[in-house]
């Protein structure tokens, strides 16, 4: 049973949850989200495998998870993006927001988001029980598919992708 850090709005842990609960409550929780761009400035968006317990079938940034209890997010969104995308690279942490969305199926993500970024031309090797498929895409190009189609995208990635592209251009990438 995997679990979930409980955080308060400083992200201080307060103790631990099952994960499905606390999307069902919701506590907030420490969550992370990577964002890998190749040399072209493109993003590698993920389409989560169909068989999730929400946002099946969607896209969203390269790869997220939650950080183990005692994982630092940095060691955590190695192991996801390894474990998810088959692949890794440097990652940088630029920010970091907290948010609370309804995911679907009575769930909701309420999350200490920590938003990492990293750069890699290396061809994903999926893990077919996480994703669904991959692309790189240019972020003008995604800007106007989320508008014209939000719902095919995660709330998640939709409610940080503008803040997101913007410490993009600032680290020139």
């Amino acid at each position: 049973m995997e679990h979930v850090v409980l955080v308060d709005e400083n992200d201080q842990p307060i103790g631990q949850m099952e994960k499905q609960a606390a999307h069902v409550t919701p506590h907030l929780h420490r969550a992370f989200s990577v964002f890998i761009f190749n040399s072209k400035g493109e993003l590698l968006m993920q389409q989560r495998a169909l068989t999730k317990y929400h946002s099946p079938g969607l896209w969203t940034n390269t790869c997220c998870s939650h950080p183990r209890d005692g994982e630092t997010v940095l060691e955590a969104a190695s192991r996801r993006l390894w474990e998810e995308m088959g692949m890794g690279c440097e990652m940088h942490e630029v920010y970091t927001f907290i948010y609370k969305a309804p995911v679907g199926k009575g769930l909701t993500e309420h999350e200490f988001d920590h938003v990492l970024i990293g750069q890699s031309d290396d061809t994903p090797l999926i893990n077919r029980e996480e994703v669904e498929s991959w692309k790189y895409m240019n972020l003008n190009d995604l800007k106007n598919d989320i508008a014209l189609h939000p719902e095919l995208y995660t709330e998640w990635f939709k409610i940080t992708f503008e803040e997101m592209t913007h410490h993009a251009e600032l680290l020139g990438i």
